[in-house]
């Protein structure tokens, strides 16, 4: 196969791949207080976890909901 054509395939599989969206409709909890605390393995800002900090855009919105309503279990924890 002649490399021009070989390129043009390899751009139409790219164009054909589907495509990642991303859930932006619940608002990340980060107050850029980013900031572990040793003790609970909690931000000091969010009181997310690292995973849930890494892991926030990529999660739909169910799963963004449910980690919101542990925050605030977890902030009346702490104080």
């Amino acid at each position: 196969m002649d490399p021009e054509r070989r390129r043009e395939r390899i751009r139409e599989r790219r164009r054909n791949r589907p495509r990642r969206t991303f859930d932006s409709s619940v608002p990340s909890p980060c107050i850029a207080v980013c900031q572990i605390d040793n003790a609970t393995g909690f931000c000091l800002g969010c009181y997310r976890n690292v995973d849930e900090i890494r892991e926030w855009p990529i999660l739909t919105a169910a799963e963004k909901t449910d980690i919101l309503e542990k925050l605030a279990e977890r902030k009346t924890g702490t104080d």
